[in-house]
């Protein structure tokens, strides 16, 4: 006698997992906790030593000329946009399918974001929507590295020199990132200016934290005097009391207890983008046969870092739609999530910009998941994601 497809927990049966796995999770061990205790214990809590130390380490490991620590992602988004020179009457072009962030930065300057939609493989920004999207306002590119897959930067570097009024100044949204290559060069040297997210959610922490990558002098400077209130010098070149606020700025430094956590995360960044790869390669191996889910697509120029793994799930062959394939493996003890809801739809946008349709984003959210993939997984982990995963899409598919 044939079984049938095993009992969903969401109706009652037995979990994969007792436990939840998360989509995301920081790695924190002995070495993070002495790093923050000592700077605990030392003459520095806000901005001090640690943190050009720590700048410096970033750059070791991305190639960068200057690292500029941030107190969040979003401060250095928002920084790189303001040294861009973007204000009111200005236009930059970013991608629907990101955190809202990536467009928030633009209105924080008295610009206007102008989107452009995605390719429908690697959910990438679509090279032929930016040159459409170009206007003679238009002053900067934002791409968004999807999943921690690299934009093809090549291209968009021919794009922003051949626009009118050109050449644009391109920032790539790399918070997913980190420590990917394009063509064998590193995120951090492929744009003019590279944003980087230290939320534990992302490739490394700490705590709350940003940074922008630059190779030009003139950027870097003006990125510190935005981040220190706009004032011309650093706290450490200081000789005696003076100081002089040049400009209108923030505070949006980075603390010296985050930049010692940062610091200790560092040396072992290779560590987990080597786990990331290999977990993300052992789901792409895996999940392939299973005729209900669309895996991304990878350019093979990219080695991406992979914050994250998605699939999209193939609705003409089950009996449901996304919310409910979500919750049974929620209830399965699977952390999915959704990275995005596209920007344009949230209801700040919808009322300041209405109208805006990006078919292939649009398409994509309707059926996008986002599995667990985070440098503390084990084989086991992933195991149980997959094996949730066949029983929830078996249960639910279609006869046909």
């Amino acid at each position: 006698m044939t079984r049938g497809p095993a009992r969903l927990a969401i109706d009652g049966g037995e979990p994969v997992r007792t436990t939840l796995l998360p989509y995301a999770h920081q790695v924190i061990d002995e070495r993070d906790i002495e790093a923050v205790t000592a700077a605990l214990r030392s003459d520095w809590l806000t901005t001090g030593p640690r943190v050009p130390e720590f700048e410096a380490g970033l750059t070791e490991v991305t190639g960068a000329r200057h690292a500029v620590a941030f107190s969040s992602g979003t401060a250095a988004l928002h920084g790189a946009a303001a040294v861009a020179g973007l204000g009111p009457g200005d236009e930059a072009i970013t991608t629907p399918m990101t955190f809202v962030a990536s467009a928030n930065a633009v209105l924080y300057t008295g610009a206007t974001p102008r989107f452009a939609d995605v390719d429908p493989g690697s959910l990438l920004i679509d090279l032929g929507a930016v040159a459409a999207a170009i206007t003679r306002r238009t002053r900067a590119i934002i791409p968004v590295d999807y999943a921690g897959q690299p934009a093809d930067y090549t291209a968009l570097r021919a794009i922003a020199d051949a626009a009118p009024g050109g050449p644009l100044t391109i920032i790539a949204d790399a918070s997913h990132s980190l420590g990917a290559t394009f063509d064998r060069r590193q995120v951090g040297t492929l744009a003019d200016m590279t944003v980087l997210s230290l939320h534990p959610a992302k490739i490394m922490t700490t705590g709350e934290g940003g940074a922008v990558l630059t190779a030009d002098d003139d950027l870097a400077a003006a990125l510190r005097r935005f981040r220190n209130h706009g004032i011309e010098t650093e706290l450490a070149a200081r000789r005696d009391w003076t100081y002089a606020m040049v400009e209108l700025g923030y505070n949006y430094r980075l603390t010296d207890v985050a930049a010692a956590l940062g610091g200790a995360q560092l040396e072992r960044l290779e560590e987990w983008l080597a786990r990331r790869r290999a977990l993300a390669a052992s789901y792409l191996e895996r999940l392939t046969g299973n005729p209900a889910l669309e895996l991304p697509k990878v350019d093979e120029r990219a080695d991406p870092a992979w914050h994250f793994m998605f699939v999209r799930l193939r609705l003409d062959r089950l009996t449901v739609d996304r919310g409910a394939v979500f919750h049974a493996l929620r209830a399965e003890g699977i952390g999915v999530n959704v990275h995005y809801i596209p920007v344009h739809r949230h209801p700040y946008y919808r009322a300041r910009f209405p109208g805006l349709y990006f078919p292939v984003a649009e398409a994509a959210y309707e059926r996008l998941l986002t599995l667990p993939l985070h440098a503390g997984m084990s084989d086991a982990d992933l195991d149980d994601v997959v094996a949730a995963i066949d029983k929830v899409t078996t249960a639910y598919a279609t006869s046909s």
